[in-house]
Protein backbone atom coordinates (compact mmCIF):
# COMPACT_ATOMS: atom_id res chain seq x y z
CA UNK A 1 0.00 0.00 0.00
CA UNK A 2 1.67 3.27 -0.99
CA UNK A 3 1.42 6.28 0.60
CA UNK A 4 -0.89 8.07 -1.72
CA UNK A 5 -3.54 5.43 -1.02
CA UNK A 6 -3.71 6.62 2.69
CA UNK A 7 -7.26 8.59 3.85
CA UNK A 8 -6.06 11.73 4.97
CA UNK A 9 -8.37 14.46 4.66
CA UNK A 10 -10.93 16.01 2.36
CA UNK A 11 -12.12 19.82 2.23
CA UNK A 12 -14.33 19.39 5.28
CA UNK A 13 -16.39 22.16 4.24
CA UNK A 14 -17.17 20.96 1.09
CA UNK A 15 -17.63 17.25 2.26
CA UNK A 16 -19.81 18.67 5.43
CA UNK A 17 -21.85 20.86 3.17
CA UNK A 18 -23.05 17.65 0.71
CA UNK A 19 -24.89 15.91 4.22
CA UNK A 20 -25.96 18.75 6.10
CA UNK A 21 -29.55 19.05 4.01
CA UNK A 22 -30.15 15.25 4.75
CA UNK A 23 -29.33 15.66 8.48
CA UNK A 24 -31.63 18.48 8.36
CA UNK A 25 -34.36 16.37 7.50
CA UNK A 26 -33.27 13.71 9.61
CA UNK A 27 -33.75 16.11 12.21
CA UNK A 28 -36.99 17.28 11.06
CA UNK A 29 -38.70 13.87 11.31
CA UNK A 30 -36.53 12.44 14.93
CA UNK A 31 -39.09 13.21 17.08
CA UNK A 32 -41.63 11.62 15.25
CA UNK A 33 -39.81 8.16 14.77
CA UNK A 34 -38.95 8.16 18.38
CA UNK A 35 -42.82 8.49 19.32
CA UNK A 36 -43.65 5.32 17.05
CA UNK A 37 -40.15 3.70 17.20
CA UNK A 38 -40.05 3.81 13.49
CA UNK A 39 -37.02 2.53 12.40
CA UNK A 40 -35.57 4.83 10.45
CA UNK A 41 -35.51 2.87 7.18
CA UNK A 42 -35.98 6.89 5.20
CA UNK A 43 -32.91 8.13 6.38
CA UNK A 44 -30.69 5.22 5.84
CA UNK A 45 -31.53 4.92 2.34
CA UNK A 46 -30.45 9.20 1.86
CA UNK A 47 -27.56 8.70 3.21
CA UNK A 48 -26.36 5.32 1.23
CA UNK A 49 -27.43 7.59 -1.66
CA UNK A 50 -25.63 10.61 -0.98
CA UNK A 51 -22.33 8.31 -0.31
CA UNK A 52 -22.22 8.21 3.09
CA UNK A 53 -20.84 5.15 3.79
CA UNK A 54 -17.99 5.99 1.12
CA UNK A 55 -16.43 9.09 3.13
CA UNK A 56 -12.95 7.00 4.47
CA UNK A 57 -12.55 5.93 0.84
CA UNK A 58 -9.18 7.05 -0.56
CA UNK A 59 -10.20 9.67 -3.34
CA UNK A 60 -7.79 7.33 -5.62
CA UNK A 61 -10.36 4.52 -4.62
CA UNK A 62 -13.46 6.75 -5.60
CA UNK A 63 -13.83 7.95 -2.36
CA UNK A 64 -13.62 11.63 -0.37
CA UNK A 65 -10.63 9.93 1.42
CA UNK A 66 -11.78 11.69 4.62
CA UNK A 67 -9.55 11.03 7.80
CA UNK A 68 -10.66 9.84 10.69
CA UNK A 69 -11.43 13.64 12.96
CA UNK A 70 -13.37 14.16 9.88
CA UNK A 71 -15.63 11.34 10.07
CA UNK A 72 -16.07 11.40 13.81
CA UNK A 73 -17.05 15.28 13.22
CA UNK A 74 -19.72 14.11 10.68
CA UNK A 75 -21.20 11.31 12.77
CA UNK A 76 -21.25 14.28 15.82
CA UNK A 77 -23.17 15.99 13.09
CA UNK A 78 -25.39 13.30 11.85
CA UNK A 79 -25.89 12.45 15.92
CA UNK A 80 -27.28 16.15 17.01
CA UNK A 81 -30.22 15.56 14.20
CA UNK A 82 -31.02 11.56 15.13
CA UNK A 83 -28.49 9.55 17.77
CA UNK A 84 -29.96 6.31 16.19
CA UNK A 85 -28.21 7.12 12.78
CA UNK A 86 -24.36 6.83 13.85
CA UNK A 87 -25.05 4.15 15.52
CA UNK A 88 -26.31 1.97 13.84
CA UNK A 89 -23.77 2.64 11.08
CA UNK A 90 -20.39 2.23 13.84
CA UNK A 91 -20.16 -1.50 12.30
CA UNK A 92 -20.40 -0.23 8.46
CA UNK A 93 -17.26 2.54 9.34
CA UNK A 94 -15.60 -0.26 11.07
CA UNK A 95 -15.39 -2.59 8.51
CA UNK A 96 -14.25 0.01 6.29
CA UNK A 97 -11.92 0.70 8.05
CA UNK A 98 -10.62 -2.62 8.56
CA UNK A 99 -10.92 -2.99 4.78
CA UNK A 100 -8.62 0.38 4.56
CA UNK A 101 -5.93 -1.53 6.91
CA UNK A 102 -5.82 -4.56 4.44
CA UNK A 103 -3.67 -4.80 1.72
CA UNK A 104 -4.13 -3.26 -1.42
CA UNK A 105 -5.62 -5.71 -4.10
CA UNK A 106 -8.79 -7.15 -6.04
CA UNK A 107 -10.40 -8.75 -2.75
CA UNK A 108 -10.23 -5.02 -1.08
CA UNK A 109 -11.00 -3.13 -4.45
CA UNK A 110 -14.24 -5.23 -4.85
CA UNK A 111 -15.84 -4.43 -0.99
CA UNK A 112 -14.48 -0.43 -2.21
CA UNK A 113 -16.91 -1.13 -5.32
CA UNK A 114 -19.46 -2.30 -2.73
CA UNK A 115 -19.08 0.54 -0.33
CA UNK A 116 -19.31 2.92 -3.44
CA UNK A 117 -22.60 1.35 -4.45
CA UNK A 118 -23.89 2.36 -0.79
CA UNK A 119 -23.41 -1.76 0.27
CA UNK A 120 -24.07 -1.06 4.28
CA UNK A 121 -22.55 -3.85 6.93
CA UNK A 122 -24.19 -4.45 9.57
CA UNK A 123 -22.78 -6.56 13.53
CA UNK A 124 -23.44 -9.70 14.65
CA UNK A 125 -20.69 -10.21 17.94
CA UNK A 126 -22.63 -10.92 21.13
CA UNK A 127 -23.96 -14.01 22.60
CA UNK A 128 -26.18 -13.40 25.19
CA UNK A 129 -27.59 -16.17 27.70
CA UNK A 130 -26.05 -18.98 29.97
CA UNK A 131 -22.51 -18.53 27.40
CA UNK A 132 -19.11 -18.72 29.63
CA UNK A 133 -16.83 -16.14 29.21
CA UNK A 134 -15.02 -15.73 26.16
CA UNK A 135 -17.34 -18.66 24.77
CA UNK A 136 -18.43 -18.63 21.38
CA UNK A 137 -21.34 -21.03 20.06
CA UNK A 138 -21.25 -19.56 16.90
CA UNK A 139 -19.62 -21.51 14.26
CA UNK A 140 -18.25 -21.42 10.46
CA UNK A 141 -17.82 -24.56 8.69
CA UNK A 142 -15.69 -25.04 5.91
CA UNK A 143 -17.57 -26.63 2.85
CA UNK A 144 -17.05 -27.60 -0.47
CA UNK A 145 -17.16 -24.35 -1.83
CA UNK A 146 -18.14 -22.23 1.05
CA UNK A 147 -18.22 -22.03 4.26
CA UNK A 148 -21.68 -23.04 6.77
CA UNK A 149 -22.26 -20.16 9.26
CA UNK A 150 -24.59 -21.12 12.39
CA UNK A 151 -25.66 -19.37 15.56
CA UNK A 152 -27.66 -16.62 17.24
CA UNK A 153 -26.25 -12.37 18.15
CA UNK A 154 -27.80 -10.01 20.35
CA UNK A 155 -26.88 -6.40 20.49
CA UNK A 156 -26.85 -6.24 16.47
CA UNK A 157 -26.34 -3.01 15.66
CA UNK A 158 -27.90 -1.86 12.51
CA UNK A 159 -28.32 -5.25 10.81
CA UNK A 160 -31.81 -4.32 9.63
CA UNK A 161 -30.87 -1.71 7.82
CA UNK A 162 -27.28 -3.83 6.44
CA UNK A 163 -26.39 -5.97 3.47
CA UNK A 164 -23.68 -7.84 5.33
CA UNK A 165 -23.21 -8.81 8.54
CA UNK A 166 -19.91 -8.74 10.04
CA UNK A 167 -20.29 -11.59 12.24
CA UNK A 168 -17.76 -12.68 15.29
CA UNK A 169 -17.52 -16.62 15.10
CA UNK A 170 -15.49 -19.80 15.86
CA UNK A 171 -14.81 -22.19 13.42
CA UNK A 172 -15.02 -25.61 13.66
CA UNK A 173 -12.34 -27.51 12.29
CA UNK A 174 -9.48 -25.66 14.49
CA UNK A 175 -11.57 -23.17 16.65
CA UNK A 176 -9.79 -20.33 15.39
CA UNK A 177 -11.64 -17.38 16.45
CA UNK A 178 -12.66 -15.44 12.76
CA UNK A 179 -15.04 -12.24 11.37
CA UNK A 180 -17.19 -13.85 9.19
CA UNK A 181 -18.70 -11.64 6.56
CA UNK A 182 -22.39 -12.73 5.28
CA UNK A 183 -24.90 -11.70 2.82
CA UNK A 184 -28.35 -11.10 4.66
CA UNK A 185 -29.81 -11.28 0.72
CA UNK A 186 -30.88 -15.37 1.82
CA UNK A 187 -33.14 -17.35 3.74
CA UNK A 188 -30.55 -18.17 6.64
CA UNK A 189 -29.87 -15.27 8.08
CA UNK A 190 -33.12 -14.29 10.27
CA UNK A 191 -33.30 -10.41 11.51
CA UNK A 192 -35.53 -9.61 14.46
CA UNK A 193 -36.68 -6.13 15.88
CA UNK A 194 -36.41 -7.56 19.54
CA UNK A 195 -34.35 -4.60 20.95
CA UNK A 196 -36.31 -3.34 23.95
CA UNK A 197 -33.98 -0.81 25.57
CA UNK A 198 -35.17 2.46 27.15
CA UNK A 199 -32.79 4.35 24.78
CA UNK A 200 -31.29 4.27 21.47
CA UNK A 201 -34.64 2.46 20.16
CA UNK A 202 -34.28 2.38 16.59
CA UNK A 203 -30.30 1.45 16.02
CA UNK A 204 -31.83 -2.09 14.51
CA UNK A 205 -30.03 -3.46 17.79
CA UNK A 206 -32.17 -6.96 18.16
CA UNK A 207 -31.80 -10.80 17.44
CA UNK A 208 -29.90 -12.11 14.44
CA UNK A 209 -29.87 -16.01 13.56
CA UNK A 210 -27.77 -17.53 11.61
CA UNK A 211 -29.27 -21.02 9.97
CA UNK A 212 -26.43 -22.61 7.63
CA UNK A 213 -26.11 -19.25 6.13
CA UNK A 214 -23.71 -19.32 3.80
CA UNK A 215 -20.52 -17.31 3.12
CA UNK A 216 -18.11 -16.82 0.21
CA UNK A 217 -14.87 -19.04 0.98
CA UNK A 218 -12.67 -15.37 0.94
CA UNK A 219 -15.20 -13.52 3.40
CA UNK A 220 -14.05 -15.43 6.29
CA UNK A 221 -11.30 -13.39 8.02
CA UNK A 222 -8.83 -14.31 10.95
CA UNK A 223 -9.58 -12.35 14.02
CA UNK A 224 -6.11 -11.89 14.80
CA UNK A 225 -5.56 -9.73 11.27
CA UNK A 226 -8.65 -6.92 11.92
CA UNK A 227 -7.15 -3.71 12.67
CA UNK A 228 -5.25 -2.92 15.84
CA UNK A 229 -6.68 0.03 16.89
CA UNK A 230 -10.48 -1.29 16.08
CA UNK A 231 -11.72 -1.13 20.11
CA UNK A 232 -10.99 2.45 20.32
CA UNK A 233 -12.68 2.93 16.90
CA UNK A 234 -15.35 0.94 18.17
CA UNK A 235 -15.52 3.70 21.43
CA UNK A 236 -15.13 6.26 18.90
CA UNK A 237 -18.15 5.97 17.20
CA UNK A 238 -20.24 6.43 20.77
CA UNK A 239 -18.33 9.35 21.98
CA UNK A 240 -18.98 11.46 18.56
CA UNK A 241 -22.67 10.05 18.78
CA UNK A 242 -22.87 11.30 22.69
CA UNK A 243 -21.01 14.39 21.40
CA UNK A 244 -24.13 15.01 19.10
CA UNK A 245 -26.49 14.32 21.75
CA UNK A 246 -25.07 17.15 23.73
CA UNK A 247 -24.89 19.46 20.73
CA UNK A 248 -28.84 18.81 20.43
CA UNK A 249 -29.34 18.91 24.14
CA UNK A 250 -28.01 22.84 23.71
CA UNK A 251 -29.84 23.64 21.00
CA UNK A 252 -33.29 22.27 22.50
CA UNK A 253 -32.37 24.36 25.26
CA UNK A 254 -31.97 27.29 23.60
CA UNK A 255 -34.80 27.03 21.30
CA UNK A 256 -36.92 25.86 24.88
CA UNK A 257 -36.01 29.22 26.49
CA UNK A 258 -35.84 31.39 23.66
CA UNK A 259 -39.98 30.57 23.10
CA UNK A 260 -40.99 30.20 26.69
CA UNK A 261 -44.12 32.79 27.97
CA UNK A 262 -44.72 31.42 31.14
CA UNK A 263 -42.99 32.95 34.00
CA UNK A 264 -42.47 32.28 37.89
CA UNK A 265 -43.61 35.16 40.34
CA UNK A 266 -40.21 33.89 42.08
CA UNK A 267 -38.00 34.50 38.76
CA UNK A 268 -35.52 36.80 37.89
CA UNK A 269 -37.35 38.87 34.98
CA UNK A 270 -39.97 39.51 32.77
CA UNK A 271 -39.49 37.07 29.89
CA UNK A 272 -37.32 33.84 30.88
CA UNK A 273 -35.01 34.72 27.97
CA UNK A 274 -34.05 37.48 30.02
CA UNK A 275 -33.83 35.78 33.65
CA UNK A 276 -29.51 35.80 34.59
CA UNK A 277 -30.34 32.45 36.31
CA UNK A 278 -31.40 30.48 33.59
CA UNK A 279 -28.74 31.65 31.56
CA UNK A 280 -26.37 30.32 33.67
CA UNK A 281 -28.25 26.98 33.15
CA UNK A 282 -27.85 27.12 29.53
CA UNK A 283 -24.29 28.79 29.92
CA UNK A 284 -23.42 25.48 31.91
CA UNK A 285 -25.29 22.92 29.51
CA UNK A 286 -23.47 24.94 26.21
CA UNK A 287 -20.15 24.72 28.13
CA UNK A 288 -20.48 20.95 28.85
CA UNK A 289 -21.18 19.93 25.25
CA UNK A 290 -18.38 22.23 23.94
CA UNK A 291 -15.84 20.63 26.12
CA UNK A 292 -17.29 17.16 24.84
CA UNK A 293 -16.98 17.31 21.33
CA UNK A 294 -13.57 19.07 21.68
CA UNK A 295 -12.57 16.06 24.34
CA UNK A 296 -13.71 13.77 21.43
CA UNK A 297 -12.46 15.25 18.54
CA UNK A 298 -8.97 15.96 19.56
CA UNK A 299 -8.67 11.80 20.82
CA UNK A 300 -9.38 10.89 17.28
CA UNK A 301 -6.05 12.22 15.92
CA UNK A 302 -4.50 9.38 17.79
CA UNK A 303 -6.56 6.95 15.36
CA UNK A 304 -5.23 8.89 13.10
CA UNK A 305 -1.78 8.63 13.35
CA UNK A 306 -2.48 5.03 14.30
CA UNK A 307 -3.90 4.26 10.90
CA UNK A 308 -1.28 6.47 9.25
CA UNK A 309 1.28 3.91 10.93
CA UNK A 310 -0.09 0.30 9.96
CA UNK A 311 2.13 -0.15 7.19
CA UNK A 312 5.32 1.56 8.56
CA UNK A 313 6.52 -1.98 10.17
CA UNK A 314 7.87 -0.21 13.31
CA UNK A 315 6.17 -2.30 16.25
CA UNK A 316 7.08 -0.30 18.86
CA UNK A 317 6.16 2.39 17.16
CA UNK A 318 2.45 0.85 16.26
CA UNK A 319 2.26 -0.72 20.15
CA UNK A 320 3.17 2.81 21.27
CA UNK A 321 0.38 4.54 19.15
CA UNK A 322 -2.26 2.28 19.52
CA UNK A 323 -1.88 2.55 23.36
CA UNK A 324 -2.22 6.21 22.89
CA UNK A 325 -5.43 5.13 20.82
CA UNK A 326 -7.12 3.24 23.29
CA UNK A 327 -6.00 5.55 26.66
CA UNK A 328 -7.25 8.82 24.39
CA UNK A 329 -10.69 7.15 23.89
CA UNK A 330 -10.98 5.73 26.94
CA UNK A 331 -10.01 9.57 28.57
CA UNK A 332 -13.07 11.27 26.58
CA UNK A 333 -15.45 8.23 27.44
CA UNK A 334 -15.17 9.31 30.96
CA UNK A 335 -15.60 12.47 30.32
CA UNK A 336 -18.59 12.36 27.76
CA UNK A 337 -20.69 9.84 29.64
CA UNK A 338 -20.79 11.98 32.76
CA UNK A 339 -20.81 15.30 31.30
CA UNK A 340 -23.63 14.99 28.22
CA UNK A 341 -25.60 13.15 30.90
CA UNK A 342 -25.26 15.86 33.25
CA UNK A 343 -26.49 18.59 30.71
CA UNK A 344 -29.80 15.95 29.26
CA UNK A 345 -30.77 16.43 33.11
CA UNK A 346 -30.34 19.92 33.88
CA UNK A 347 -31.84 20.97 30.40
CA UNK A 348 -35.02 20.70 32.68
CA UNK A 349 -34.01 23.36 34.95
CA UNK A 350 -33.86 25.71 32.53
CA UNK A 351 -37.61 24.99 31.10
CA UNK A 352 -40.98 23.81 32.73
CA UNK A 353 -43.32 21.19 33.66
CA UNK A 354 -44.94 21.17 30.17
CA UNK A 355 -41.62 20.10 28.29
CA UNK A 356 -41.65 16.76 30.50
CA UNK A 357 -44.24 15.97 28.51
CA UNK A 358 -44.42 13.06 26.09
CA UNK A 359 -44.82 14.52 22.15
CA UNK A 360 -41.88 16.76 23.54
CA UNK A 361 -39.70 13.11 23.59
CA UNK A 362 -36.80 15.59 25.89
CA UNK A 363 -36.27 12.97 27.94
CA UNK A 364 -34.61 11.12 24.70
CA UNK A 365 -31.76 12.93 24.89
CA UNK A 366 -30.94 11.50 28.43
CA UNK A 367 -32.11 8.10 27.83
CA UNK A 368 -29.75 7.75 24.60
CA UNK A 369 -26.73 9.07 26.28
CA UNK A 370 -27.41 6.81 29.26
CA UNK A 371 -27.60 3.67 26.88
CA UNK A 372 -24.89 4.65 25.01
CA UNK A 373 -22.58 4.92 28.15
CA UNK A 374 -23.64 1.32 29.11
CA UNK A 375 -21.21 0.48 26.60
CA UNK A 376 -17.69 -0.91 27.43
CA UNK A 377 -18.23 0.56 31.32
CA UNK A 378 -16.36 3.10 32.03
CA UNK A 379 -15.24 2.30 35.24
CA UNK A 380 -12.73 -0.09 33.94
CA UNK A 381 -12.10 2.22 31.31
CA UNK A 382 -11.21 4.85 34.14
CA UNK A 383 -9.21 2.02 35.84
CA UNK A 384 -7.16 1.32 32.71
CA UNK A 385 -6.12 5.03 32.41
CA UNK A 386 -5.01 5.00 36.42
CA UNK A 387 -3.32 1.69 35.51
CA UNK A 388 -1.11 3.26 32.69
CA UNK A 389 -0.73 6.47 34.38
CA UNK A 390 0.39 4.74 37.52
CA UNK A 391 2.11 1.74 36.21
CA UNK A 392 2.85 1.74 32.92
CA UNK A 393 0.59 -1.12 32.63
CA UNK A 394 -0.73 -1.70 28.17
CA UNK A 395 -4.75 -0.91 28.96
CA UNK A 396 -6.82 -3.84 27.70
CA UNK A 397 -7.26 -3.91 23.78
CA UNK A 398 -9.91 -6.73 23.32
CA UNK A 399 -12.16 -7.86 25.91
CA UNK A 400 -15.07 -10.78 26.54
CA UNK A 401 -18.14 -10.82 28.55
CA UNK A 402 -20.30 -14.04 29.72
CA UNK A 403 -20.86 -15.82 32.46
CA UNK A 404 -18.63 -15.55 35.32
CA UNK A 405 -16.57 -18.00 37.16
CA UNK A 406 -17.46 -19.83 40.40
CA UNK A 407 -14.81 -18.89 43.19
CA UNK A 408 -14.07 -23.19 43.17
CA UNK A 409 -13.56 -22.74 39.31
CA UNK A 410 -11.01 -20.35 39.61
CA UNK A 411 -9.47 -22.39 42.17
CA UNK A 412 -9.34 -25.15 39.99
CA UNK A 413 -8.30 -23.14 36.75
CA UNK A 414 -5.32 -21.33 38.93
CA UNK A 415 -7.25 -17.84 38.52
CA UNK A 416 -7.46 -14.84 40.76
CA UNK A 417 -10.61 -12.97 41.36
Amino acid sequence: MTQHLLSTGADYAQLAARFRPIFAEIAAGAVERELSRTLPHEPIRWLKEAGFGRVRIPREKGGDGASLPQLFELLAELAEADSNLPQALRAHFAFVEDRLNAPDGPERDRWFERFLDGELVGSGWTEIGGVKLGQVNTRVTPQADCWSLNGEKFYSTGSLFADWIDVYAERSDNGGPVIALVNVAQPGVERDDDWDGFGQRTTGSGTTRFIDAQVEQAHVYDFAERFRYQTAFYQHVLLATLAGIGRAVLRDVGEGVRQRRRIYSHGNAGWVKDDVQIQQVVGQISAWAYAVEATVLKATSSLQQAYEAHRSGDEALLQALNVTAELDAARAQVIAGEWVQRAAGELFNALGASDTRTGKALDRHWRNARTLSSHNPVIYKARNIGDWEINRHTPTFIWQIGRGYSVQTCVLRGLSI
